[in-house]
């Protein structure tokens, strides 16, 4: 979710558009949005998330990073009683409820004839659900990448059972950005300058994957260039001329919006704000020209 972030930094990207950044990290996509509801943040870049918080009137969607194709994994502990899916009715499975590793866990246990009821979830930040499966006290997981890798490093007998993309397209999740409803307001013209920025870094990300994923390795640097570019192989990037298409014919707010439903779903929320538009198509349109 941050590869074009550093990408365009790296190339000058932004700056070309005048764009200067102050970074802020987060652990997952909730905290992100939750600091830009306090007005911490103008814009944020997160995963799957991008669906729930959206949908809620929680800042204005102008862009869209990549498609989450096999990023979250479901992993299990063998030695602990879980050896395929069916083994996972009345186990404990550590997650962070209300993102991407969720959905997906969502999608894995409802494909297997699992209801959601039927397991317990366990939500954490993502760091502290990866402790607790690698100190057994659960015996699955649903993450995302980078994290499989510490748990591949430290439980040589933990198996990956299932990712994501078993259940692509048709579960497609999109990963994007989103905005305060103020500063989206009152400032399109600095969005646009962002999107033409983003798309310099990405296009170069698509048409040259391995040098994108060796300059990526410097920021992230307890993480071999192997494992970023396993992680970019998980996601799918599209040119900013392949997203066009897929803004225009309203590909891009059909699969943020079938996320929604998940989300508005599992929240017990009335279907009416599954309707609601929060998702600015013509921003991105109206750049790229």
């Amino acid at each position: 979710m941050d590869g074009q972030i550093w990408t365009g930094l790296d190339r000058g990207s932004f700056d070309r558009e005048g764009i200067d950044f102050e970074l802020h990290e987060f652990n997952t996509g909730p905290e992100a949005f939750e600091a830009m509801m306090r007005g911490e943040i103008d814009v944020a870049s997160a995963g799957g998330v991008i669906s729930n918080y959206l949908a809620l009137g929680h800042g204005r969607g102008f862009l869209i990073n990549d498609i989450e194709v096999a990023t979250t994994q479901l992993w299990v502990r063998p030695t602990l009683g879980v050896n395929r899916l069916d083994d996972l009715r009345g186990k404990r499975i550590a997650t962070t409820r209300k993102t991407t590793a969720h959905i997906f866990l969502d999608r894995a246990l409802r494909a297997n004839n699992i209801t959601p009821t039927e397991v317990d979830i366990v939500d954490a930040s993502m760091p502290d659900a990866v402790k607790a499966f690698i100190a057994g006290e659960v015996p699955a997981i649903a993450l995302w990448v980078p994290f499989n890798v510490a748990v591949r490093e430290s439980l040589p007998d933990a198996v990956k059972l299932v990712d994501a993309s078993a259940f692509y397209p048709q579960s497609a999740i999109l990963g994007g950005w989103g905005a305060r409803m103020g500063y989206y307001a009152g400032n399109r013209e600095v969005l646009s300058r962002i999107i033409r920025g983003w798309i310099d870094a990405n296009d170069h990300m698509v048409r040259n994957p391995a040098a994108a994923a060796e300059a990526l390795q410097t920021h992230y640097q307890s993480s071999r260039p192997a494992d970023i570019a396993e992680a970019l192989k998980a996601q799918k990037l599209y040119s900013a001329r392949e997203w066009r298409r897929l803004y225009a014919d309203g590909t891009v707010v059909k699969w943020l919006q079938q996320v929604s439903d998940f989300f508005m779903a599992d929240a017990g929320v009335s279907g009416a704000l599954r309707a609601s538009v929060y998702f600015d198509t013509r921003l991105f349109l109206s750049t790229v020209g």
